[in-house]
């Protein structure tokens, strides 16, 4: 029987699923580490633009803690932060790059980092841009899990100096996604916050079958849409969709469309939460392509994969009943073996156990370079 560790994660959001994916990821990794006993705190930025949308501000799987600076927290948590087991930082906390560094001066046991946004991570270094991680950090971490699998992982240690990249992707928490039994609404639904490199593909892979296809009824939820996206009469618009909500919203589309963002097309191996959500409610998928996606759910078997407007229409008007019922049966089999919370968060305590056997980390001092 494994001993429970003790961990802290700083990330981005757990409070507010608002505008952005990472507060579903944190709660289903986080309730599968509770399931296995280990003790979780979570330090979370009080900023306004979650705090007024917050749909989990009492976790019962996990202690929740606010800050409102990097100073304050790090005086207050100091204890708790250097005996921890390990002390997980995410992609997106702001002053990421500050925090980082005062971290890694800490006498931690370890320290890693969780990029849930590896291909835009990537491409932001790239480009010299470094919000919420600078380049010359990346080898401060024992280990660096990554929302990305595949040829990414070599990228990591090869390119970037990463000391162990490790795939953890996102997971679907099976206690709260389930079919409902609601009968289906829509016959093409998504559910997902505007992106400007995502819209196209929604445009193209649901906004003009929805064009063309005047009899059949759709919708789009998600928030920060602009004004000026002209949507069908028969596409219904909801603006946000808490968690709470989002089985019954899978439970009554027909299909529901995967739209994947260009840097995670690019880097492969980067399956949306929404993926594994979907499928845990028994809704048949129909998704763009990227590379690794008929690895993790077959093409055919286990989804759609389409590209281009005509793929959807005829996926909506000539896959029957039967087969549009095993489609999802397939995709769920796959998603309650390999992709749970508690999937995941095994996977996650056995990295850092493997460092545990390791030598200690010392707490060193970033090269900080000036501009």
């Amino acid at each position: 029987m494994r001993v429970p560790l003790d961990l802290v994660f700083i990330g981005l959001t757990l409070s507010s699923s608002w505008g952005n994916g990472h507060a579903t990821t944190f709660r289903s990794l986080i309730r599968g580490l509770n399931a296995d006993h280990h003790r979780v705190l979570f330090l979370e930025r009080d900023v306004p633009w979650y705090s007024s949308h917050r749909d989990l501000s009492d976790p019962d799987f996990c202690a929740l803690a606010y800050y409102s600076d990097i100073d304050g927290m790090l005086v207050s948590f100091r204890k708790r932060l250097e005996g921890a087991d390990a002390v997980i930082v995410g992609s997106y906390v702001s002053e990421g790059v500050a925090l980082i560094d005062r971290l890694a001066q800490m006498h931690l046991k370890r320290l890693c980092f969780y990029d849930i946004d590896t291909p835009v991570t990537l491409a932001r270094l790239d480009r010299g841009e470094e919000e919420y991680i600078a380049r010359r950090q990346m080898s401060l971490f024992d280990t660096y899990f990554s929302f990305s699998g595949g040829k990414v992982l070599g990228r990591l240690q090869d390119e970037y100096d990463v000391r162990e990249a490790v795939a953890l992707y996102c997971s679907v928490d099976v206690e709260r996604y389930g079919p409902t039994g609601e009968l289906p609404t829509w016959d093409l639904g998504y559910l997902g916050t505007y992106s400007p490199d995502r819209q196209p593909t929604l445009e193209r892979l649901l906004l003009e079958p929805a064009r063309r296809l005047t009899d059949f009824r759709f919708v789009v939820a998600g928030a920060q849409y602009p004004e000026d996206v002209r949507w069908p009469a028969n596409v219904e618009r909801i603006d946000h969709l808490p968690p709470a909500r989002h089985p019954g919203f899978y439970s009554r589309q027909r299909f529901t469309l995967n739209v994947t963002r260009a840097d995670m097309i690019a880097a492969g191996w980067s399956p949306s939460v929404r993926l594994f959500e979907a499928a845990a409610c028994s809704t048949p998928i129909i998704s763009d392509q990227w590379p690794g996606l008929s690895e993790l759910l077959p093409d055919g078997k286990a989804l759609i994969i389409v590209r281009e407007t005509e793929d959807v229409i005829k996926a909506l008007t000539t896959i029957d009943e039967r087969d549009r019922k095993q489609l999802a049966q397939n995709a769920k089999t796959i998603v309650l073996k390999e992709h749970t919370g508690l999937a995941r968060a095994r996977g996650l305590v056995g990295s850092i156990e493997q460092i545990a056997r390791n030598a200690p980390r010392q707490a060193c001092i970033p090269q900080v370079i000036s501009a």
